[in-house]
């Protein structure tokens, strides 16, 4: 079972040496926790990404635009949005672990479901209720995360579970490139979301492994008995609009809003990118070029854990600041890539840094609120930036139209720019012990 001791500060905390001594710290009990995050997680990667490594193929079949296939994309993502809302406020009054249940179950369901669409109205469908368990399992994971690591390596914890995220994207591209070009293009994309119903499995070692952390039990007695204050019984989505809080939602929403738009366009656009021929702006490496993907998520996977590393001893902001300028400047030399040895080092210098960055969320996010309302903050404020970035895969899929794939990339540096801006005026909270 979770105990008191899952957050708290053991003697030795911390005070060894070596790179993996610090690993001698962590219960078994938290290692499971780990391990259930970093899958729900990499699966939920994986499950959401389908559609992005399939889309050259839907639009095959159903006759689509590249701004079709965008807006799609994006009704996707604003149903991330709304789940990452609604599963953040289950998280606190539910729990943790029942609602990272409810959202693997949800995601994958409806991926599995999807194969099976026999139009693009059922897939769309499909989509959207599948986004609504992805959005759902940020939160809750890396709430339920920070609640049950030390603080000392709280960053290192959710560090390591958004490189889930890399790893999640380097499956779907893995069985992209060995699935879609070995069948007909009707049967390959519905194979490839049957896969998608794979992480339904995890839910039977959840049910039968995790306990929710102490943390949130103690806070859960409160609310029911009336003990916490008033500003603290009040329905969660109030609360993070009132007082001190509103300041950190207003400025957590602005970052995480930048931050997505940046990342998605990009992100969502380079498996096309990769595929396209050279006179539409894109290398002209055929639906092969996925295994392309490989350097960009062997990079998003160091630089998410290496973030967790430097952060936990240099801070959060200054880490979360240099990423975001360094991947400005990557995205230009990599919309300009035109050879396999560009695309092979910009490819992983971009992957560290543009998607690195986001495990700084997680702890940020849950140095500043309190647990009476932890989860339906990172919800809210994670989550509504991507509802934003939602409008990004369309109006990059615009630019690709008229100028093509490469220039069309190069659009959202500007966005990693004012994403800087904003870390650079939020708080440092390295080492905050968490608030009831």
């Amino acid at each position: 079972m979770t105990d008191n001791k899952l957050e708290s500060d053991s003697p030795g905390l911390a005070s060894r040496k070596g790179i993996f001594a610090w690993m001698a710290d962590i219960t078994p009990e938290q290692w499971k926790i780990f391990g259930v995050t970093f899958s729900g997680w990499t699966f939920g990667a994986m499950d959401i990404l389908l559609f992005t490594f399939a889309a050259v193929s839907i639009a095959e079949v159903f006759s689509l635009s590249p701004k079709a296939v965008g807006g799609i994309f994006s009704v996707v993502l604003f149903s991330t949005a709304f789940g990452g809302i609604l599963f953040g406020i289950v998280s606190d009054y539910a729990g943790r672990v029942k609602a990272i249940t409810l959202t693997i179950l949800c995601y994958s369901f409806f991926a599995g479901l999807s194969a099976f669409s026999p139009n693009i109205i059922f897939l769309i469908v499909c989509s959207v209720l599948l986004g609504l368990g992805m959005g759902g399992q940020w939160a809750s994971g890396k709430t339920l995360v920070a609640e049950t690591w030390p603080k000392e390596h709280r960053g290192k914890a959710i560090g390591m579970v958004q490189s889930g995220w890399s790893v999640g994207y380097l499956l779907i591209a893995l069985l992209a490139a060995l699935i879609l070009p070995r069948f007909e293009v009707e049967l390959g994309w519905r194979i490839l979301f049957l896969v998608g119903a794979v992480p339904l499995l995890l839910i039977f070692y959840i049910r039968r492994n995790l306990a929710e952390p102490e943390i949130w039990r103690k806070t859960s007695r409160m609310r029911k008995e009336k003990k916490l204050d008033a500003g603290g019984q009040e329905f969660t989505l109030n609360q993070i609009f009132k007082g001190e809080l509103l300041r950190y939602t207003v400025m957590s929403t602005f970052l995480t809003s930048f931050c997505m738009i940046a990342y998605w366009g990009l992100m969502f656009w380079v498996p096309q990118f990769l595929a396209r021929p050279m006179e539409e702006g894109g290398v002209g490496f055929g639906m092969e070029g996925f295994i392309w993907i490989v350097p960009l998520s062997l990079g998003a996977f160091f630089g998410c854990n290496t973030f967790g590393w430097i952060s936990d001893r240099l801070g959060r902001r200054p880490v979360f600041i240099s990423y975001l300028l360094i991947m400005a400047v990557l995205v230009y030399f990599f919309g300009h890539a035109t050879t396999v040895k560009q695309v092979l080092i910009l490819g992983l210098l971009v992957g560290f840094f543009g998607t690195g960055f986001y495990s700084g969320f997680g702890a940020i996010f849950s140095e500043l609120f309190p647990t009476r309302a932890r989860a339906t903050a990172q919800g809210f404020c994670y989550n509504v930036g991507r509802g934003v970035a939602a409008f990004t895969p369309p109006l990059v899929g615009y630019v690709a139209e008229i100028q093509g794939y490469g220039p069309a990339l190069v659009t959202i540096s500007v966005f990693a720019l004012a994403g800087a801006f904003v870390a650079f005026i939020l708080p440092e909270t390295k080492g905050k012990e968490l608030d009831i």
